[in-house]
């Protein structure tokens, strides 16, 4: 079940346009990147589970001023098959402009379909800050 590192590299880089708005926001972008069946389960509680409708939703994420960028670490990955892989990590992201940080645990599995990397699952949990 070894994926060689190049890859585990481009699933971090492919999870980390998930974070940025330029790519959020463009529904072809978003398709790619998630697999037909996705399904999340926010930090809110909710659960995503129509990837239509939460492309729609991730369009229309239009805002004013830039959000506070998501900053990410403690990337650890956990090869499930030859082809899918669980990722999994922190973030931390400003609520507002003046608003506490938000600590999230987070994970995602990859899976290759038609030979590239699609996200089928994503899972946030709010926690508190690591020391």
């Amino acid at each position: 079940m070894e994926i060689p590192h190049h890859e585990l590299e481009e699933i971090r880089r492919l999870e980390q346009k998930l974070h940025l708005p330029e790519f959020r926001q463009s529904p072809a972008i978003v398709a790619e990147l998630l697999a037909q069946d996705f399904v999340e389960f926010g930090s809110s509680g909710t659960v995503y589970d129509d990837r239509d409708d939460l492309i729609a939703r991730l369009a229309a994420e239009k805002t004013e001023k830039a959000p506070s960028p998501v900053i990410s670490r403690d990337y650890a990955f956990r090869p499930i098959s030859a082809d899918a892989v669980l990722l999994t990590y922190r973030s931390t992201r400003q609520a507002g402009e003046n608003g506490p940080e938000r600590h999230t645990l987070r994970s995602s599995i990859w899976q290759r379909i038609d030979g590239r990397w699609q996200m089928i699952f994503h899972q946030g949990t709010l926690t508190a800050p690591q020391g």
